[in-house]
């Protein structure tokens, strides 16, 4: 059994280890595969486990021997999961390994805004409150987030997880979701899109990107939010119309843009929101701990382990 690993660095750059697949199949793993060399070198696999290396038709057709498609990640999209059904390929994906990372990341990126650590941890480096007549130094805006309204839009596991902590926090929460209050967790209110906009002091995307949720956060819908409010992106980049959040930055429509994801990542030097101040980016690293990598890989070895075996799990081309 031939396994490829097309783009192996992103999940695994050498801190963790690929043994476990060794056991499974002879193994090759590329740290990145260009598009034009994927089919050169995938053409001799039974396996191939993918990240962001894209998987269509074009590639799938040109692959006699693949026979499953493991996705090292939650998302799917990078795989034409028709092309891989009508070829009888398999295809599998690693579910919820990351919730509770981003759910971290979440509130590192609100607490940038209302507590700005770093900034003052710098500040202090460059002498500012040695030389302050006053026993206190600050010179931003500091809220408390106890009885403050979050907004979460999309209530799957990452949303959910999102919601407790912000209850721990004595947050009120609202959520936009196609499940019934009834099926709500205990804390969480149900409501529209625009009531959830026009009341959050903080709204949070955590679902997934369509034709429906595409710039699902535009000029339109930023008028219905606060000035005061923080928009938090961790889901795709974009379910934000990125030149529009950052018009209402600058024009002070709105409090700050925290966002994980961009809409192409690597950005492009010209990505409107990189100079805006009050646009705090990371660079889509909230999947990335540690912790998750390792449930990642594990994941991803018994899911190959259990397709070898006659029993896939995790299947998503059902």
């Amino acid at each position: 059994m031939k396994i490829v690993i097309l783009d192996g660095y992103t999940a695994n750059p050498g801190d963790l280890s690929w043994a476990a697949l060794e056991k499974t199949g002879e193994l090759t793993v590329y740290d990145r595969t260009r598009p034009e060399e994927t089919v050169e070198r995938a053409k001799e696999a039974d396996i191939v486990l993918t990240n962001k290396v894209c998987l269509r038709k074009e590639e799938i057709e040109q692959l006699p021997h693949l026979k499953y498609i493991g996705v090292l990640a939650t998302g799917y999209n990078v795989v034409d999961l028709e092309a891989a059904s009508a070829h009888g390929i398999v295809v599998t994906n690693v579910p919820a390994y990351s919730t509770e990372s981003v759910a971290q990341m979440v509130f590192a990126h609100l607490f940038t805004v209302t507590n700005r650590t770093e900034h003052y941890a710098i500040l202090n480096r460059e002498g500012k409150w040695a030389a302050s007549p006053d026993f206190a130094y600050w010179d931003t805006q500091l809220t408390e987030m106890a009885g403050k309204t979050f907004g979460i839009v999309g209530l799957g596991n990452i949303g959910r997880r999102v919601a407790a902590i912000a209850l721990a926090f004595g947050m009120k929460v609202v959520a936009y979701t196609s499940k019934s209050a009834s099926e709500l967790p205990s804390g969480i209110e149900k409501c529209s899109m625009d009531a959830l906009l026009q009341q959050s002091d903080v709204v949070s995307l955590h679902c997934p990107l369509t034709p429906d949720t595409n710039h699902l956060i535009n000029s339109q819908t930023l008028q219905l939010m606060k000035p005061t409010a923080i928009l938090i992106n961790t889901g795709r980049g974009p379910l934000v119309d990125e030149q529009d959040v950052a018009d209402a930055l600058k024009g002070n429509r709105l409090r700050a843009y925290c966002a994980d994801v961009l809409g192409v990542e690597p950005p492009k030097a010209d990505n409107p929101l990189l100079k805006c101040e009050q646009a705090f980016i990371t660079p889509h690293i909230a999947w990335a701990s540690e912790e998750a990598r390792v449930r990642l890989v594990n994941v991803a070895v018994e899911n190959v382990r259990a397709f070898v075996e006659g029993k896939p799990v995790n299947v998503v081309n059902k």
